[in-house]
């Protein structure tokens, strides 16, 4: 007898779950309808819209993420409104609440690992350097290796690899010695009171007018700065059209061994700093005078020495 009423339950179950079914599978049809065609227009979507990101970012990590996250996107959107056509919309809303609260949680365990990850992404659009270029970024100078979601490789001059996190790139400033394809030398240089400013001015302009990698379209820049307390001082630019560290320090110093060249052809003189001694009891007393004063002190003495013997 329960056996009997237990066969019955069951088939009553089955029958009922067979009756939704068949009242179901016209919808059912229509959601795989759209599930499939979901599929297909987010297949386009990241086909296209990585096209799209490559006009704006060079960062292939960055474009790749961009048209894959589209595409989960509309699939995403696909799948949420298959299960409503069907009815589970109390399903899809549960899903959607358990989704916010991980995301919430996982936005608070991994708060600086996204925000290296939105700074790599805010790079890729405002594109402040270029693999290969030379750059100084935290105070370190070197050239970019790579630019990854997270973090910025750079190679210093000393040949180090220096891993710097997105956030620190973006919130910094950044100097940029490749963009511009030039770079410029600056001097501050001394010469005596006693030169003609004129004449130092035509030697300088002179002897670096056929420099190494000089940028021939600028002029040797020549401007005089101050009277300092031993020279009259002056600055010095020169623009180069490279932007290779060798090729600066390079023009620098063929740029020195000119300019002193030139100045020990023509007399003119970078002073030394001048420093005055005081050798006197009151202040101001001539050295010479001192030595005077000194050997005649000396001869009293003797002359007394002499007296007393």
């Amino acid at each position: 007898m329960n056996f009997d009423k237990a066969y019955n339950l069951l088939v009553g179950k089955l029958q009922t779950w067979f009756a939704e079914t068949v009242k179901l599978l016209p919808n059912i049809v229509l959601a795989a309808v759209v599930l499939v065609i979901g599929v297909f227009v987010a297949k386009l979507i990241r086909k296209y819209s990585f096209k799209i990101i490559q006009k704006f970012s060079s960062i292939q990590t960055i474009n790749k993420l961009f048209s894959s996250f589209m595409y989960v996107i509309f699939i995403l959107i696909a799948i949420f409104t298959a299960l409503n056509i069907i009815g589970l919309d109390k399903a899809v809303t549960t899903v959607l609440a358990g989704a916010g609260i991980l995301g919430l949680a996982l936005a608070f365990a991994f708060q600086d690992v996204a925000a290296n990850f939105m700074s790599g992404i805010f790079m890729s659009f405002r594109h402040p350097f270029d693999v290969g270029d030379l750059v100084t970024v935290n105070d370190k100078m070197g050239r970019i290796e790579a630019i990854n979601l997270r973090d910025t490789t750079l190679i210093t001059l000393q040949g180090q690899r220096l891993i710097i996190p997105n956030k620190s790139v973006f919130q910094n400033s950044i100097e940029n010695f490749s963009s511009t394809g030039k770079r410029r030398l600056d001097f501050s240089i001394g010469i005596s009171y006693g030169d003609d400013l004129e004449k130092v001015r035509g030697l300088v302009v002179a002897c670096l007018t056929d420099l190494e990698y000089r940028l021939k379209e600028k002029e040797v820049e020549v401007y005089f700065d101050e009277f300092g307390d031993s020279s009259i001082n002056f600055k010095l630019r020169i623009w180069l059209n490279s932007v290779e560290q060798a090729d600066y320090l390079n023009a620098k110093s063929e740029a020195i061994i000119l300019i002193k060249k030139a100045f020990d052809n023509n007399d003119i003189m970078i002073p030394f700093p001048i420093r005055t001694l005081d050798f006197g009891i009151k202040g101001g007393e001539k050295l010479s005078e001192m030595k005077l004063n000194l050997l005649n002190s000396a001869k009293t003495l003797d002359s007394k020495s002499i007296k007393e013997d």
